[in-house]
């Protein structure tokens, strides 16, 4: 399980990618949070959390593992510039959501932006 200095490494290591490709950093960029559990009421109650914190939240959709399992996701949008202080504060918020309901935060992605 990683941590919140893990995800805020992630982030980093994130950022510096797609600013090494071109990605402009002025611009805002689609920012989707993935969450994720096998339990679909708590993942509910995580979207709502996520909402209510001015994030978009997407429909849940259910996932099959490779191992035959289930699991139900969602991702919890918001547009932001690339500043890293932002997203690890946008990580932290969502991290305690998940903490709270009992789900699991899967990170971050995003489309280059010229």
């Amino acid at each position: 399980k990683m941590k919140n200095t893990d995800w805020h490494a992630f982030n980093q290591e994130t950022l510096d990618a797609l600013l090494a490709d071109g990605s402009n950093p002025d611009a805002e960029h689609e920012i989707e949070h993935h969450i994720a559990s096998d339990d679909f009421k708590k993942l509910e109650k995580a979207a709502v959390d996520a909402f209510k914190l001015g994030f978009e939240v997407t429909d849940a959709e259910e996932l099959v593992l490779d191992d035959g399992g289930q699991v139900f996701s969602f991702d919890a949008i918001i547009h932001r510039k690339l500043i890293l202080e932002q997203l690890n504060e946008d990580t932290d918020k969502l991290l305690k959501i998940a903490v709270d309901n009992k789900v699991h935060y899967d990170g971050w992605g995003t489309y280059f932006v010229e």
